[in-house]
């Protein structure tokens, strides 16, 4: 790894607490509810901290949220507005992991982390979804292709907002959007250092030779994001495979979609709560 970008790396990963601000205006719901709970999974890359928030009616089911932040950012209290929220409006236990990050590890430590912490739950949880943002959405659908593959459990959703899910692909971006092809190609030297692996399916998810057998899927992309086309292209691909699918498309807004459109948010986020609820709450 070249020096600079390790010393990148460590800054973006370092400074995420202080960096990292959206959601705040869209805490509709969850608020009064206690702070997480922390506890510790078993992974086969140590032990992860999970923050677990639970409702005050919790249903039987559980949802695992995986964060964004390009693989870099270390922070998930960055979606504490969320987890808050789909605790209280779907009733579900919601698990919010802490998975390690580059530079500190590369692929497919995150992916693995957060696979066997949603194996984890499923132990105890008999109807688990999962789902996340940005590169997190792009963990969730990994996550969904690691359980189909190892055929010992599968989730029940797969809920994934704004999702990088194409590693692989050298393609241009305008530089004024938000992921910009200065911090994907900082992305893929840093977590990503082996050009092989892109194509691999854990870490390009839209590329796996086949999506049959997933569990349906929300695909939430954004007008101006420049992950758009990863959504569109995983959304229709599952569809060419027989896996129900829901895609909705946020018009005029860049990849922090919800915020930058709070009122048409309320509407989204509902929408995410009661397919959880519907998946996993009975």
């Amino acid at each position: 790894m070249r020096w600079d970008d390790r010393l990148t790396a460590m800054l973006i990963h370092a400074t995420a607490r202080w960096r990292v601000r959206y959601g705040e205006n869209l805490r509709f719901a969850g608020n009064e509810l206690p702070k997480p709970q922390v506890i510790h999974v078993p992974t086969r890359h140590g032990r992860v901290r999970v923050f677990v928030y639970r409702p005050f009616q919790a249903s039987a089911g559980a949802h695992v949220h995986f964060h964004g932040g390009a693989w870099l950012m270390r922070y998930p209290q960055m979606d504490d507005w969320w987890c808050r929220y789909l605790a209280a409006e779907a009733g579900v236990t919601v698990f919010n992991v802490d998975f390690r990050t580059g530079p500190y590890v590369s692929y497919p430590v995150s992916q693995h982390q957060c696979h066997d912490v949603a194996r984890w739950v499923s132990k105890d949880y008999p109807a688990v979804s999962v789902g996340g943002f940005s590169s997190g959405g792009g963990l969730a659908a990994s996550v969904c292709l690691q359980a189909r593959d190892a055929g010992a459990w599968r989730p029940r959703l797969q809920v994934l907002g704004v999702p990088a899910l194409d590693l692989a692909t050298d393609r241009g971006a305008d530089e004024r959007s938000m992921i910009s092809a200065k911090l994907r190609d900082l992305v893929r030297r840093v977590y990503f250092p082996d050009p092989a692996t892109r194509t691999e399916a854990y870490a390009s998810p839209v590329l796996a030779e086949s999506l049959a057998g997933l569990p349906p899927a929300i695909v939430l992309t954004a007008e101006r994001d420049a992950l758009r086309q990863d959504g569109e292209r995983y959304a229709e691909r599952l569809r060419e495979a027989g896996v129900p699918v829901k895609h909705d498309m946020t018009p005029g807004v860049d990849h922090y979609f919800l915020t930058e459109n709070p009122e048409r948010a309320r509407e989204t986020m509902a929408t995410v709560a009661k397919a959880v609820a519907e998946a996993v709450g009975g």
